[in-house]
C-alpha cells in the first residue's frame, strides 16, 4: 500500500516537472538534474553523508529513490562512509565485510531546512536556465532586423525602453535617427548590434542609426538581396540625413541599382519612409578602385580620378565646375560618405584646378 501510495507521489512529482517544462519551455533533464544536486546537497548536511549519496530519477518509470551508499567493515573509522555487519543486516539480509548497502531514505527524513534547500536551488536553477534561453533568443537576433514595441519614454534622457517579444531592451537617445518622436505604444523597427552576458543577465544593444538597420530593411524589400542575386558590399550612413550603399549583382542580366530602386522608386521609397526620410543614394560596386570611387560621389558628374602613385589609398578626383558643390556635398557630407563608402581619402579638384572659378 505505502509503494502505491509512493508511486503515486512521484508520478505526481514528474508531471510537476513535465507542466514546468511547458510553462517554462525548460527542459525536464535540466530541473531533474537541478533537483538531484538540491537533495544531493541537502542529505550531505543533514545525514553527515559525503560522496556516498545516490539519487535515482526516471520520469519514465516514476523512480525517484535516494539512498547513502555504506561499506560493511569489521571496525569503524568513518560512520558517514561504513557502518558494521549488526547495523548492514538491517538494510540487506546477509551482508558480510566488504558489501556496500544502501540506506533508503524517505522524503520526510530532509526535513524543512533540506526541502527550502532544494527548493531554493530549484528556483535558482529556473532563473539560470531562463538567463541561458534568454541569451539564446537573443543570439539568435544578434545582427538582425526586429519589431520592438516601445512601453516607455524616458521624460529627461529620451530614451526608449521596448519589448522585443518577451524580453526587454534600451534604446539610447543617441541610437534613435535624427530627431524623430517615438511615443509609448509604437511598433518600430530596431537592429540589433550586439548581445552581451551581464550581472544582471544577458543584454540586448539595439540601434536605429546603424548601417545594418538600412542593409535590413532592404533585405526585407529587394527579393534579389535576401536571395543572394545582389550583395551589399558596402554601407556609409549618417542617420536621418543620408546612407549611400554599394551593390553588386552576381548575375550578369541583373540591374543591381534598379532592383534596389524598384518600380517607379517603390522599393527604396519604403524604406525611406522607414527612416523618416533619409536620403539614400545606391551605386555599383567596382573592383576597379576608380570606377567604384567615381560612383560613390554620385549625384555628381566625375571627370577623373587618379589614385596615389605610392600606394597610399587616396585619390585625387576632378569633377566639372558645376558639379564640385554637390561632389563636396552640403558640409562636406557628399564626399565624407564616399569616402568612408569607398574606405579611400578623396580629394576633390574642380576641373579648372581652382575653387571659386
Amino acid at each position: 500500500m505505502a509503494t502505491k501510495k509512493q508511486n503515486n507521489s512521484n508520478a505526481e512529482f514528474f508531471e510537476a516537472v513535465r507542466l514546468l517544462e511547458k510553462e517554462k519551455g525548460i527542459p525536464a533533464e535540466y530541473l531533474i538534474e537541478k533537483i538531484r544536486t538540491a537533495i544531493v546537497l541537502a542529505v550531505r548536511r543533514d545525514f553527515g553523508a559525503k560522496e556516498n549519496v545516490l539519487v535515482v530519477m526516471d520520469p519514465v518509470t516514476n523512480e525517484f529513490r535516494v539512498t547513502v551508499q555504506k561499506t560493511v567493515v569489521e571496525e569503524l573509522s568513518d560512520p558517514d562512509l561504513e557502518l558494521l555487519p549488526e547495523q548492514a543486516v538491517k538494510y540487506k539480509k546477509n551482508a558480510k565485510v566488504g558489501d556496500v548497502v544502501e540506506i533508503a531514505l524517505e522524503t520526510k527524513q530532509f526535513g524543512r531546512i533540506a526541502a527550502q534547500s532544494a527548493k531554493h536551488v530549484i528556483r535558482q536553477g529556473i532563473r539560470e536556465a531562463e538567463k541561458g534561453q534568454q541569451f539564446e533568443e537573443f543570439q539568435r537576433r544578434n545582427q538582425e532586423l526586429v519589431t520592438a514595441l516601445v512601453t516607455r519614454v524616458d521624460p529627461t534622457t529620451g530614451s526608449a525602453s521596448v519589448e522585443i517579444g518577451k524580453s526587454e531592451a534600451l534604446l539610447p537617445k543617441a541610437e534613435m535617427i535624427g530627431d524623430e518622436e517615438i511615443r509609448e505604444g509604437m511598433h518600430i523597427k530596431v537592429f540589433v548590434v550586439d548581445v552581451k552576458e551581464t550581472e544582471k543577465g544577458p543584454r540586448i544593444y539595439i540601434s536605429r542609426t546603424h548601417a545594418g538597420l538600412v542593409k535590413r530593411l532592404f533585405e526585407n524589400e529587394v527579393p534579389e538581396i535576401f536571395n543572394g542575386t545582389i550583395e551589399v558590399k558596402a554601407i556609409a550612413r549618417e542617420a536621418g540625413s543620408r546612407t549611400k550603399m554599394a551593390v553588386l549583382a552576381h548575375e550578369e542580366n541583373v540591374d543591381a541599382v534598379g532592383s534596389c530602386i524598384g518600380p517607379r522608386g517603390a522599393r527604396v521609397a519604403k524604406i525611406v519612409e522607414e527612416l523618416g526620410g533619409e536620403k539614400i543614394d545606391i551605386v555599383d560596386y567596382s573592383d576597379d578602385a576608380e570606377k567604384f570611387i567615381a560612383a560613390a560621389l554620385l549625384p555628381a558628374k566625375v571627370v577623373s580620378v587618379e589614385l596615389d602613385p605610392d600606394g597610399a589609398k587616396a585619390c585625387r578626383v576632378t569633377v566639372p565646375e558645376s558639379q564640385l558643390s554637390l561632389a563636396i556635398g552640403n558640409k562636406g557630407q557628399n564626399a565624407r560618405l564616399a569616402a568612408r563608402l569607398t574606405g579611400w581619402k578623396i580629394d576633390i579638384r574642380p576641373e579648372s584646378g581652382f575653387f571659386g572659378e
